[in-house]
């Protein structure tokens, strides 16, 4: 029986399918295939324990989790608000959590979405939601598959100026306005995002006009100035740097002016150590960002580049197009807000081997003056005096593998991409092993850079995994871990390691290494091959230094990299970055998907001129006659909720959910029940008396009159 296809599971404490819209837009423009879906109203814990849930049965995709503290006591009596209760409920869900996180097969997303004014009006009840909160956050911090998403940060990135809808939650539980549940999905999808895509690695940064405001060539060094904007994109950078990106300098000057530049100005945030490599020169950057690939021994496609200048933008896109080149505005003000939407920036994970990444690049140069000064491979590796370790991995490990699969190319015999969740399901399954491979020499360590995951079969030792970091090939660590799978092959009394390989553009050196390894036999399979090594012989595979001095790991020849993600972050940065700018896509999306309707009557009165609008804006059309009806449009009851939410809010008129289904529900038949209702709140005498004339008009006159009513209510204050 074959698994569901990978889905991005919602279950929530209130209804959240307005939140399909928003995903599903961003779906599409992330080039994921991960439709949303909903699990049953408000069964948030029956989805965590159940096995057989919609989020248990979630294989490969995502699962979101959202709570709302005031829904927990929602139908109990509103006088008997007992915060105790809310507190147990809450140290609860984090249990169901933690337990979801042994056995889910996909990473969960968890967020406290905000209660209502009315909720937070008392201030006891406002401290409580903001200590549970936290308490929720801190209590999954450790949990790798689980991701808190914090209202805090929705703030700041979506903000909405209002959130709460307080007649949807009356009407359907839909607690939240469109644009709050656009700020959450858009937020969700980054998230996501961030938790599937292979990270960057590198940003290259230009100086003048980028890191400071002038020309240090012309203007002097003492001259540049380091204003505002320029100083939050420095500070953005550090903190890039502090978790894990390696920063590099390429720019077009006199290497002694930017020197002097960073001397003179020792308040700027970002320092000469920051930056792990530089080329200043006047070469073209396309060459320069190629050399600096070649120094650091990593693809183009982990590289950024930022740069003011749209001619060199312009040179580097055309010479190395897999390279994520980033405009900064022309207006310097909107820098820093551009920064925080590029999505290409974002983690998930800040491993203890991110925070040490530039020092392990540091000790690299050291390791290459070594090398340079050994006249043969042997030598050089006795100098080191490489010590390798190879063990089952961590708990606390298993977020360092999951991003070495994400990351890394070269040495990397199937390049199968694996979140946490996925490799834990792995190993729960209790036919795979993990190994984690740590390096150290004379210098320092390395890290964690090498994983094995295989599985065991009748006779055989299979190899789902084998990679290495590029910064330890060529020293014979790729043969110490072949060898130890062939001991754990002999260990289980298995007969042979089987070895997949699926050739990539960047793994020619895992194939060069398996082909001069030894193997029994090579045999072609799908897209690739498959290498047979006896597992006795696996057992004894020892690496033999040549007489030759090493050379670095070259990019394969022939043709670019292709670029990495097919996501304009650089559009996202200017024109998604706003929750307004984000309702106008899909709305011209929705639009330009709709099939052409058929012509209707056009309204009559200015009152259905505002519903016809009103319902375009909601079903993301052009225009409504005023006899469609509104579920053949392709309405439905949240968008009904959301609609008689603005009703209310426009005319002051509250009508029930009913009203959407005792008839045909056209603009011509609720402007009548909305102008029937007016007449009822302007007086129940004068109803009376209209009624009464009412009775001996014609429609015409009878349109004409409720007009005059309808105007007069609005104008004393109905909107």
């Amino acid at each position: 029986m074959s698994q569901p296809s990978p889905v991005v599971a919602v279950s929530a404490t209130f209804t959240a399918e307005s939140l399909s819209q928003p995903l599903a837009f961003w779906m599409r423009r992330l080039g994921l295939a991960l439709p949303a879906r909903f699990a049953p109203y408000n069964q948030v814990f029956q989805q965590l324990l159940d096995p057989a849930s919609l989020l248990a049965q979630n294989h490969g995709g995502v699962n979101v989790v959202l709570v709302r503290f005031e829904d927990w006591v929602r139908f109990r009596d509103p006088g008997v608000l007992n915060l105790e209760s809310i507190e147990e409920i809450a140290r609860y869900l984090v249990a169901c959590l933690r337990l979801a996180a042994e056995s889910f097969a996909s990473p969960l997303l968890i967020s406290v979405c905000p209660s209502s004014p009315g909720f937070l009006a008392d201030p006891e009840q406002a401290a409580f939601s903001r200590q549970t909160e936290a308490y929720i956050e801190s209590s999954l911090r450790d949990m790798g598959t689980i991701h808190f998403v914090s209202q805090a940060e929705l703030e700041i990135l979506y903000p909405v100026a209002q959130p709460h809808d307080p007649h949807g939650d009356i009407l359907g539980h839909v607690p939240y306005t469109p644009e709050y549940f656009v700020a959450l999905g858009t937020l969700l999808s980054r998230k996501i995002h961030a938790l599937r895509m292979t990270p960057y690695k590198v940003i290259a940064l230009d100086c003048d006009d980028t890191l400071w405001q002038g020309i240090c060539g012309e203007d002097g060094p003492e001259e540049v100035v380091v204003d505002p904007p320029r100083r939050a994109l420095q500070e953005f950078m550090a903190a890039q740097h502090d978790a894990g990106m390696l920063l590099c300098l390429c720019s077009k000057n006199n290497e002694e002016d930017v020197l002097e530049t960073f001397r003179v100005h020792p308040e700027m945030p970002l320092r000469l150590e920051h930056f792990v490599a530089r080329r200043i020169n006047w070469a073209a950057k396309s060459a320069n960002l190629a050399a600096l690939a070649e120094e650091l021994q990593l693809g183009l496609d982990s590289f950024v580049f930022v740069d003011d200048n749209p001619q060199e933008r312009a040179e580097v896109q055309a010479g190395r197009p897999e390279v994520l080149t980033l405009p900064l505005p022309e207006e310097s003000a909107r820098i820093p807000d551009f920064l925080k939407h590029v999505w290409a920036f974002d983690r998930i994970h800040v491993t203890a081997e991110d925070k040490q990444r530039t020092e392990i690049y540091v000790k690299r140069v050291e390791r290459a003056r070594l090398e340079k000064q050994a006249k043969t491979l042997g030598e050089f590796i006795a100098a080191l005096q490489l010590d390798v370790t190879i063990e089952p991995v961590t708990p606390d490990q298993l977020p360092r593998v999951a991003q070495l699969t994400q990351r890394t190319n070269q040495m990397n015999f199937s390049t199968i991409r694996r979140t946490e969740a996925e490799i834990q399901a792995l190993l729960r399954s209790g036919d795979h092993e993990c190994l984690a491979v740590h390096v150290s020499d004379r210098f320092g360590s390395y890290g964690l850079t090498g994983v094995a995951i295989v599985g065991f079969g009748k006779d055989a030792l299979r190899v789902d995994t084998f990679l290495l970091s590029c910064r330890v090939l060529g020293r014979g660590v790729e043969h110490r871990l072949l060898a130890r799978l062939g001991e754990l092959a002999c260990q289980k009394g298995l007969r042979e390691v089987v070895v997949p390989f699926q050739p990539t553009q960047r793994n020619r050196p895992a194939l060069l290494f398996l082909e001069t390894a030894g193997a029994r036999h090579k045999e072609p399979a799908a897209n690739g091959f498959t290498f047979h090594f006896s597992a006795g012989f696996a057992a004894k595979i020892a690496y033999k230094p040549s007489s030759a001095v090493p050379k670095p790991v070259a990019e394969p020849a022939g043709e670019p990299a292709p670029v990495q993600e097919p996501v304009d972050f650089a559009y996202i940065a200017t024109r998604l970055r706003t929750v307004g700018q984000i309702q106008e896509h899909i709305r011209e999306q929705t639009r330009n998907g709709a099939a052409p309707a058929a012509a209707s009557a056009s309204p009559r009165t200015e009152l259905e001129q505002r519903l016809a609008a009103m319902w375009a804006d909601l079903l993301g059309l052009a225009s409504v006659g005023v006899n469609d009806n509104f579920f053949d449009l392709g309405g439905h009851s949240l968008l009904a909720v959301q609609l008689l939410s603005r009703v209310r809010q426009m005319y002051h008129v509250d009508l029930a959910l009913d009203v959407v289904y005792t008839s045909a529900f056209t603009v011509e038949e609720l402007a009548k029940v909305i102008e029937l209702t007016l007449i009822e709140q302007a007086g129940a005498g004068n109803y009376a008396g209209l009624l009464a004339q009412i009775e001996g008009l014609s429609d015409e006159e009878v349109r004409a009159l409720l007009a005059q009513e309808t105007e007069a209510a609005e104008s004393d204050g109905g909107r």
